[in-house]
């Protein structure tokens, strides 16, 4: 999952939503002319038009919305969640998953990006930022973007060693 875009080292991407969903609308307009055709009215063109324009529509606002603000990016510099970036020299920690019953505190800290909350499909990663602040990042292969942050901070912050 690392690429290299211009000067940049890429280690983490996620795009936030396809634009295949937006085929969904060419399906609504075939689905409302072969409901009209097994009525045994034929096939009238405004509905099935109609369907095909306004689902197609609605879906291209919503994918590209979801593009930019549920889209991740980790580079050796930043972290994108959505538009906010957050410099990786602000991240202290990468707090442990959440495990048992009792809820981190760190769940109850503000996700990052311009999102109220941890979008849905994602899963919260909790970060130590610098000045003592809690937050969120988040992705839908939570795994990878924590493996990812993880490494780059031991790479700034080797572990401490024991004496």
């Amino acid at each position: 999952m690392t690429e290299t875009t211009g000067q940049t080292e890429v280690l983490f991407y996620e795009q936030g939503a396809s634009w295949l969903w937006v085929l969904a609308g060419p399906g609504a307009g075939a689905a409302m002319a072969l409901i009209q055709l097994s009525a045994g009215y034929g096939i009238q063109w405004v509905v099935p038009g109609l369907f095909f324009v306004l689902v197609t529509l609605f879906l291209s606002i919503q994918v590209k919305a979801a593009r930019i603000h549920t889209s991740v990016e980790l580079t050796p510099e930043k972290l994108r969640q959505g538009t906010e970036v957050t410099l990786v020299d602000e991240i202290v920690r990468v707090y442990p998953e959440a495990t048992g019953s009792e809820t981190p505190k760190w769940q109850y800290a503000r996700a990052l990006g311009e999102l109220t909350g941890v979008p849905r499909g994602r899963t919260g990663i909790g970060l130590r930022l610098t000045n003592d602040r809690t937050a969120q990042a988040w992705a839908r292969k939570h795994a990878q973007l924590r493996a990812a942050l993880t490494n780059l901070l031991e790479e700034r912050i080797p572990p401490e060693s024991a004496p």
